[in-house]
């Protein structure tokens, strides 16, 4: 007998991506799409595809794909973001695979990113297993924001068929995501209580890029492999130095989620009133 499933999508002024997402969905026979109040057409696109279109509120990126799952009709489920494309191979392979009963609670398959005008296979971008395809009743988004994974109960098999990832539009998106997602991770640390920020800074992010560039062979992907490296060591340094700016903004007496930002994101919201400047916070 075949096993029914619901594939689910967390979007956000996507409009740029949610119809090739959601055609690359279309055989799957129910579609859930979670938004989180995107002013451009998402909504009305994805409606295009599925009546299933929810908008909520922002809880984070780990609690929206879980509210996504609790959402679908179906207990397998397919999880897709916004900028990935099931490829027809992977198409295949999951529909003879849910022809039966499936054999595990979940299924991981390859994902390749496409970045600086060409696919990226080296430096630790491929082949970049996720788990997209599993049980809910077996299954969970954890993690700590914005770094989401499946928690699985039992052992995940892998599928050969990729999930084609288009990230970012430019270097531009790729340095602007960076700015984004290290804030909200410096966030999620704080809270933590984590320690070591000078750490991070000095050896983390020095040894990202030899890891990434060396180790990982980074240099196969040409210039492109030295950029991403670049980027991803700045990215951790980043998030260090976000750590130890939020920690010496509250031992000032401010704080650091009152600060403005610019970002427009989900995450974004209106700053509040800004502390008066006084001797005793110089």
């Amino acid at each position: 007998m075949m096993t029914d499933l619901t594939a689910t999508v967390i979007t956000f002024n996507e409009e740029d991506n949610i119809r090739d997402c959601l055609q690359s969905l279309q055989w799957v026979p129910h579609i859930v799409v979670v938004d989180s109040g995107s002013t451009d057409r998402t909504v009305e696109i994805a409606k295009e595809f599925t009546e299933h279109v929810y908008v909520t509120d922002w809880p984070g990126h780990i609690q929206q794909k879980n509210r996504a799952i609790d959402f679908a009709p179906t207990d397998w489920i397919l999880s897709l973001d916004a900028d990935e494309r099931v490829t027809p191979e992977l198409r295949r392979e999951v529909q003879e695979l849910l022809s039966s009963e499936p054999r595990s609670a979940g299924f991981s398959m390859p994902r390749l990113t496409w970045h600086l005008g060409r696919w990226i296979r080296h430096g630790g971008w491929y082949p970049d297993r996720k788990i997209r395809l599993f049980d809910r009743r077996k299954a969970r988004w954890a993690g700590v924001n914005p770094h989401d994974h499946i928690e699985l109960d039992g052992k995940a098999s892998a599928l050969a068929g990729e999930i084609l990832h288009y990230s970012y539009r430019d270097l531009h998106q790729h340095i602007d995501r960076v700015d984004f997602f290290t804030s909200i991770a410096a966030r999620e640390n704080d809270v933590r209580g984590q320690r070591g920020h000078l750490f991070g800074m000095f050896f983390r992010a020095p040894w990202k890029f030899i890891r990434m560039y060396l180790f990982k062979k980074g240099w196969k992907d040409g210039f492109a492999g030295f950029i991403l490296a670049s980027i991803a060591a700045f990215s951790v340094f980043l998030k260090y130095a976000c750590l130890w700016e939020r920690r010496t903004l509250r031992r000032r007496g401010i704080d650091p989620d009152s600060m403005p930002r610019h970002h427009r994101g989900p995450e974004w919201r209106a700053p509040r009133r800004p502390p008066e400047v006084t001797e005793a916070n110089l």
